[in-house]
């Protein structure tokens, strides 16, 4: 088709839309005056907006075809060399996923179809817009898995989680590399680890899952999320956070605005738990858990990963101890970290050998004196009161900076003379 036959064809497709659906006439009118004015940025914004609200926007066209898939084809595939690559595929994915609710298309083929005709143009699309269209393409696999009830044991799902997962390997170096030079990188890594932490739900472990999940929420606004999807993430973070093998950041998790949806509801004592484990609480842990038995017990994970999880906060509540007290104040009695952390006097040296060996702390052990030496605590995310509670030491330790100081200004020529 010639240019003029492509602009006739785009035209009258959105007005004839505008026509067959009178209450989305604002939007689609809105189209045709930045189509006629050739202010192909703005458009591709627009589109990418309006296919962003399935909801209220996605209907069918005369023919009683996906809108969505009739907008992208007659209006922006003909344009695709003159529009933001990223944005052209962002547009795809939602015409893709678009596809999955129509009734024609729920098999995937059709919507895993527009990814993979658009990476065929991978050297236009470049390392953002290639890296954005693969993790969504992975997603919609699966998701057409997930929606199919097809055990992950099968010899077809187990071959797509293989592709998911080799995708998934291949594109995070390039990811690495679009930290700092793409503008739109936020967007491209909100994709690629929404791809990698549905893999990690789908197949596990639950510490895998919780690495890709913490990354997931960094860069994705919580606005772009329907409360149902805000909520479920929220489970299931606090749940891998709680059982996950090497997970000890609570503070991490806390601090996350994704936890805030939990605050009210049934599962609000998710919430508790994590900051009682953050503060290395181990009684108030113990009540919180009590409180909410039958709660618990409805969470196969925290069922049985139990141990593991008690004994994740008796670690935490030594770290926490270490972290307490001053930096030239860190040689502890057994009988003080029994105390502090709720075991068996018996039981300290193993937790502390635990400790350790997993990295929480270093120093060394004195076992005929009982008395351990930390001289290096693990870094994590502190909470406003612990906040608070270093900035009072950097003040101490200020103080005592000064007072050297003047000691040292004071009898410096006395020092020098002798």
């Amino acid at each position: 088709m010639s240019p003029v036959d492509v602009t006739a064809a785009a035209l009258e497709h959105l007005e004839a839309m505008s026509t067959l659906h009178p209450d989305l006439s604002d939007p689609y009118q809105e189209l045709v005056s930045l189509y006629q004015r050739k202010l192909w940025h703005q458009l591709t914004v627009s589109v990418l907006e309006f296919v962003s609200t399935p909801a209220t926007t996605l209907r069918t066209t005369s023919e009683g075809t996906n809108s969505y898939l009739a907008l992208f084809d007659k209006v922006v595939l003909p344009l695709d060399k003159k529009l933001n690559q990223l944005t052209l595929a962002r547009i795809a994915s939602c015409v893709a996923f678009s596809l999955l609710d129509d009734p024609p298309y729920k098999d995937g083929v059709a919507a895993r179809a527009i990814l993979e005709n658009l990476l065929e143009k991978r050297e236009r699309l470049g390392p953002a817009a290639t890296l954005y269209a693969e993790a969504r393409l992975g997603l919609l696999g699966l998701t057409v898995l997930a929606r199919g009830g097809e055990p992950l044991t099968s010899e077809s799902s187990a071959k797509a989680l293989e592709e998911t997962k080799a995708a998934i390997d291949k594109g995070r170096p390039i990811l690495a590399e679009l930290a700092d030079t793409e503008s739109e990188a936020a967007v491209v890594h909100s994709a690629f680890y929404e791809t990698a932490m549905t893999y990690r739900k789908a197949v596990g472990p639950p510490e895998a899952y919780y690495r890709e999940a913490i990354q997931y929420v960094a860069y994705t606004s919580l606005s772009d999320m329907g409360e149902e999807d805000r909520r479920g993430l929220a489970t299931d973070l606090s749940l891998a956070a709680l059982t996950g093998e090497g997970v000890f950041n609570f503070g991490e998790v806390v601090t996350a605005p994704a936890l805030t949806c939990l605050e009210g509801t049934d599962l609000s004592f998710l919430v508790e738990l994590l900051s009682a484990g953050a503060r290395g609480d181990v009684l108030g842990f113990q009540r919180v858990a009590d409180a909410h038995a039958a709660a618990i017990a409805k969470q196969p994970t925290l069922v049985s990963r139990a141990d593991a999880v008690k004994e994740k906060i008796t670690l935490l509540a030594l770290v926490n101890m270490v972290f307490e007290r001053p930096s030239l104040e860190r040689t502890l009695s057994f009988e003080d970290i029994a105390d502090r952390i709720a075991v068996p006097l018996e039981q300290v040296e193993w937790v502390i050998m635990r400790a350790l060996s997993l990295g929480l702390i270093k120093g060394t052990m004195d076992q005929v004196e009982q008395t351990v030496d930390v001289t290096w605590v693990m870094p994590r995310n502190l909470d406003e009161k612990q906040m608070s509670e270093l900035a009072t030491r950097f003040g101490e330790w200020a103080v005592k900076v000064s007072k050297t100081q003047d000691y040292m200004l004071e009898h410096t020529a006395s020092l020098l003379n002798q």
